[in-house]
């Protein structure tokens, strides 16, 4: 077998030839990556090339099992990923150069990070001899991201080439899932050795993520369930991760208790159903904070108590007891104190829990509920002069699309009327930027999601200022044929900042008017190959938007909508979030 070539795909094909010979190939670095990464499972990877990684594009360039997406930013790469992972549910790739190429990448990384996200970052480096002499392209990736990473490793030999990439797949997918960077010095990627694949399983010395909580702990939470008169179910993007949704909604209807979600937490819970309150916090429903704010009993799940849902913590539901159901122990009484804490996946939890609860007392107080929704709906029309309703906008979208479209949206007001007026159903449905809001985010994740899920249709919701922070994914989009619909709502300002201008600073727009220097963004959109329209009332935006849809390439449809618009209901920053604007 010595004559054996070594190109990755004949390793992949002859892997059990491997086992049984004694006398294993030898092959470069790159090479044990890419196979590596085959055996994870891995068939996209979403990155940019630079002399570090030249070794490893070179073995990517006869590799069939894994496309490569070629982004136009390394920014643009990153959050590629982490829409095809939220969409998919698997762990999102990027490659990309040292210096510069792994400096961009720090946005994408801190999103994922914040939102809980399985990528694993690939940065090229240079040679080791190299390394800490301000070298040409040298950047210390390692430092820039220890903050923002679950965990990030350097390769220091080819040997441990397979060994460190499998740890770095597991760590970003097991317990509370996030981003992992693995840096690789050119020398160990060109460096050569025997290889044959390790079959073993993962093992971590101090890493074991929590998985079931104890049975005790779960008997005791039934039994202050049982109590409840007036609870709710808090419910995070954890449910999302744990793929628990169908468990959710068993243990709702069970409780026959109602379920309002944090931002993130969208989807894991059907909006059309009785029992949901919709999504709560700064811009969360009327119904759903003054439930909270009522409520006897708050059970969380797979959520955090950030400070956009809570608003003024010693007003947050006051006369709860709080059981939290998280997989992170750091999160248990980080922000809120809980009366008990179940540490474990979301989905296991539930699966224990749901069988042993009592239905909760609490058909009064569903009533009420439900006539504060009559009385408090989230939608109301208003009056244009300019454009179309962005909130009629999104309604529109809502209905014209089949509950299983992926919805991206960027960050700021257009990311709060998707959040508020189209009724997602099903979970991995929404792709958003929530514990950093990252403006750029939309369209990179969008083009992830439709690469990861080619089947659905995926539909970008963006403003105006985010979309030219990474309008230059256009092209990546036209490049590989991605049929994402860009819904760019133009209101020629920087939305959200204005918002907030308007009613707290007395209309003092500082730097937000952006509309006088705007592009052409049909023109923009065209100059890339994408298709385009301009539209600036709903007719017109819905024989744009069934048009789109049904094409097979990128379209952007630009919607002229009023431009001082605001999304309410609003909480003002550290309110209790009962002391909602609801209006004008």
């Amino acid at each position: 077998m010595n004559d054996l070539t070594t190109t990755v795909n004949q390793i992949a094909e002859r892997e059990q030839m491997f086992q049984t010979d004694r006398n294993a190939p030898v092959i470069t670095g790159a090479e044990i990556l890419v196979c590596t990464l085959i055996k994870q499972g891995v068939d996209t990877i979403f990155g940019f090339p630079g002399g570090s990684v030249i070794p490893i594009y070179d073995v990517l360039y006869d590799t069939k099992e894994i496309k490569h997406v070629l982004v136009r930013h390394e920014q643009g790469a990153t959050h590629a990923a982490d829409g095809y992972a939220r969409a998919t549910g698997k762990t999102g790739v990027v490659i990309v150069t040292s210096g510069p190429g792994a400096s961009n990448t720090v946005t994408g990384i801190a999103t994922a990070f914040m939102d809980s996200i399985p990528i694993v970052v690939f940065s090229g480096q240079v040679a080791s001899s190299y390394i800490g002499k301000e070298s040409f392209q040298e950047a210390d990736i390692m430092g820039i991201t220890r903050s923002i990473t679950k965990h990030n490793f350097q390769i220091k030999s080819v040997d441990d080439v397979e060994s460190v990439v499998k740890k770095a797949f597991f760590i970003a997918r097991t317990g509370r899932p996030g981003p992992v960077v693995v840096d690789l010095p050119v020398d160990v990627m060109r460096a050569k050795t025997s290889f044959r694949p390790d079959t073993s399983e993962v093992s971590i010395a101090g890493y074991n993520p929590f998985t079931i909580s104890d049975m005790e702990s779960i008997t005791q939470a039934a039994e202050i369930i049982s109590k409840s008169k007036r609870p709710v179910i808090y419910a995070g993007g954890g449910i999302i991760n744990s793929g628990a949704g169908q468990e959710l909604r068993k243990l709702a209807e069970k409780m026959n208790s109602p379920v309002t979600t944090t931002l993130l937490g969208i989807g894991s819970f059907p909006e059309n159903h009785p029992l949901s309150l919709g999504m709560l916090g700064m811009h969360g429903t009327w119904y759903a904070n003054n439930a909270v704010t009522k409520a006897d009993l708050l059970i969380a799940i797979g959520a955090r108590f950030d400070d956009r849902v809570t608003g003024k913590i010693s007003e947050f539901a006051p006369d709860a007891k709080i059981i939290h159901m998280d997989i992170d122990p750091s999160c248990i009484n980080r922000n809120v104190k809980s009366s008990l804490a179940l540490v474990g996946d979301a989905k296991n939890i539930m699966r224990k829990l749901t069988p042993i609860v009592s239905r909760c007392d609490s058909d009064e107080w569903i009533e009420k509920i439900n006539k504060w929704k009559k009385e408090h709906p989230v939608y109301k029309e208003i009056k244009t002069s300019r454009g179309a309703s962005a909130q009629k906008v999104i309604k529109t979208i809502s209905q014209m699309t089949s509950r299983n479209t992926i919805i991206a949206t960027d960050v700021g007001q257009n990311q709060m009327w998707t959040a508020l007026h189209y009724t997602f159903t099903i979970p991995r449905t929404i792709i958003t930027s929530g514990g950093l809001g990252t403006m750029g985010f939309g369209l990179p994740a969008s083009i992830g999601a439709a690469i990861g899920m080619p089947e659905r249709n995926v539909v970008a919701i963006i403003g105006d200022g985010g979309f030219q922070m990474t309008s230059a994914e256009l092209a990546t989009a036209v490049h590989y044929k991605v049929p994402v619909t860009i819904v760019l709502l133009n209101n020629g300002y920087l939305g959200m900042v204005r918002q907030w201008q308007q009613l707290f600073y007395k209309k003092r727009y500082a730097s937000t008017e952006i509309g006088s220097s705007n592009p052409d963004f049909i023109k923009l959109a065209e100059s890339y190959g994408a298709k385009a329209v301009r539209v600036d009332d709903i007719e017109s935006f819905k024989s744009a938007f069934k048009k789109a849809v049904d094409d097979d390439s990128p379209f952007l449809i630009e919607v002229i909508i009023e431009r001082e618009e605001n999304v309410f209901p609003m909480v003002p920053a550290g309110e209790s979030i009962i002391a909602m604007i609801e209006e004008e």
